[in-house]
């Protein structure tokens, strides 16, 4: 039993640090958390997946309801996104159930997806600014209607990511609506990619929960850790410079999708203790 009350502790102080990096730098959950539970504690690729979508759900869903409070939400943007990314959650959870959710196939397909959105939500964070200073100039000549269409496809694209990775809802999605959207106040943005979010990973969650993929001690554990993390965070944020919290940030992402990307090749001699850890 004492091993059993260490180990939910461990689980805990996680969800509490890494509530408290998502309260300093506002993104990092997914990013963070599913690695973690993958690299340290052994998790099956998929459940850590899911596991932490319905963790990132409940989490993101009291900064929603401090976005809507303060009137830091723009529904419209909001909407768009959750027209491409819902119906795509949907069918990538439905492609998900025809394979073997605890199968080799689904494994490496988890372990690249999350790789891969590790990269790019380090270079979104490394790199914003350089990107936005390039590429808003070449969309703001776009007519609202095209940009509203672009705004759909990137809810497409975060709905197939997160459905896979968990990754993507925070980060990524940010940056291409400061693309799309110029003139937007970050706040609104911010707020706006928040909220999206929740629908996105609830509904994905519990497309992973139908599948079988979610550890419902390991869930509680966690949010036991991450609402006083996000809590202090955010009340500590303005203490911290954020842009040295964005690079230490994103180095640990590269890092992380760096040991993850080693562990996809079973031939290697360094391949990750989680690719020989049964699943849960």
């Amino acid at each position: 039993m004492g091993a059993i009350h260490s180990i939910q502790l461990l689980y805990t102080l996680s969800g509490f640090a890494v509530g408290l990096l998502v309260g300093l730098t506002g993104v990092g959950g997914g990013s963070l958390m599913t690695p973690l539970l993958i690299l340290l504690f052994g998790v099956h690729p998929a459940t850590a997946v899911g596991t932490d979508l319905l963790y990132a759900a409940v989490t993101k869903s009291a900064g929603s309801a401090v976005h809507g409070f303060n009137r830091t939400v723009d529904w419209r943007l909001v909407r768009r996104l959750a027209a491409g990314s819902i119906p795509m959650t949907i069918i990538t959870i439905a492609a998900l159930s025809f394979l073997d959710i605890n199968g080799p196939l689904t494994r490496q397909l988890i372990g690249w997806a999350l790789a891969f959105a590790l990269l790019l939500t380090a270079a979104t964070l490394l790199f914003r600014r350089a990107i936005v200073a390039r590429y808003a100039p070449r969309l703001s000549p776009l007519s609202p209607d095209r940009i509203a269409f672009l705004t759909v496809i990137v809810g497409g694209i975060l709905g197939v990511l997160v459905s896979i990775s968990s990754v993507g809802a925070g980060a990524i999605g940010a940056t291409a609506l400061v693309l799309l959207y110029p003139k937007l106040p970050m706040a609104r943005i911010v707020g706006s990619d928040i909220v999206h979010a929740v629908p996105l990973t609830l509904v994905a969650g519990i497309g992973h929960w139908f599948l079988g993929s979610i550890d419902w001690p390991i869930f509680a554990a966690l949010i036991c850790g991450s609402i006083p993390g996000i809590l202090l965070g955010s009340y500590a944020a303005a203490r911290f410079p954020e842009t040295a919290l964005r690079v230490v940030l994103a180095l640990t992402l590269l890092a992380v999708a760096a040991k993850l990307s080693i562990g996809l090749f079973p031939s290697s001699a360094n391949v990750v203790a989680v690719q020989t850890t049964p699943p849960h």
